[in-house]
C-alpha cells in the first residue's frame, strides 16, 4: 500500500508541476499580448506638453498713445488628441482695457504654423515659428500686424513677450505666469 500511495503522490506531484508550468506559460503569454509594442520614435513627447493647462500671472503692456500699464493675465493651453496642434488663449485686464489673444498652432518637425488673433484690438495674422530649447519663437504677420512673440518655459513658470512692430495701438506685452 505504501508503494501505491507513493505512486499516486508522485503522479499528483507531476500533475501539479505540469499545471504550474502551464499556468506560468499562460501568464507569460497573456503578459506578452497585453504589453504594447512601442516604436522608439512614438515615445517623443509633444513640444506643447509643458504648456498644457491653465496659467496666471502679471506683466506690463505698452500702448503707443499712453504710458505702460500693469496687466493681470490668464492663459489656457489645450492640445489636440494628435498632440501636434494646440489652442492658446491669453486674456488680460488693465485699468485701461483688455487684451485677448487666441492662437491655433500646429507643430511639424520643430516648425510652427497657424493663426493668431487679438480680438479686442482686432489684429490677426498668420503665425510661423520654431520650437526652441527653452520654448517657442513666433512671428505673426499680415496686412494688419507684424509682431514677434517669444514664450520661454521653466518648469511651472513661463515668460511671454510680444513685440508689435506694426500695430496701430499696441507696442508690446510682457508677462510672467505660473501654472496652476
Amino acid at each position: 500500500m505504501t508503494c501505491e500511495l507513493s505512486a499516486r503522490a508522485y503522479e499528483r506531484a507531476s500533475m501539479m508541476k505540469s499545471i504550474t508550468n502551464a499556468s506560468a506559460a499562460a501568464l507569460a503569454f497573456c503578459f506578452a499580448i497585453a504589453t504594447p509594442v512601442i516604436d522608439a520614435n512614438a515615445v517623443t513627447a509633444s513640444p506643447f506638453a509643458p504648456l498644457i493647462g491653465r496659467w496666471s500671472g502679471v506683466g506690463m503692456i505698452g500702448y503707443k498713445a499712453s504710458p505702460p500699464e500693469k496687466i493681470k493675465c490668464r492663459a489656457t493651453y489645450l492640445m489636440s488628441d494628435a498632440q501636434d496642434e494646440m489652442k492658446q488663449t491669453i486674456r488680460c485686464a488693465t485699468a485701461g482695457g483688455n487684451v485677448e489673444i487666441v492662437s491655433n498652432v500646429k507643430e511639424s518637425a520643430g516648425k510652427l504654423s497657424g493663426h493668431w488673433k487679438e480680438t479686442i484690438h482686432n489684429f490677426e495674422g498668420d503665425l510661423t515659428g520654431d520650437v526652441t530649447p527653452k520654448g517657442y519663437r513666433v512671428v505673426i504677420q499680415s496686412s494688419d500686424v507684424t509682431a514677434n512673440m517669444d514664450i520661454i518655459i521653466d518648469s511651472n513658470k513661463q515668460a511671454v513677450e510680444i513685440q508689435f512692430v506694426d500695430a496701430s495701438s499696441l507696442r508690446g506685452i510682457t508677462l510672467v505666469m505660473t501654472k496652476g
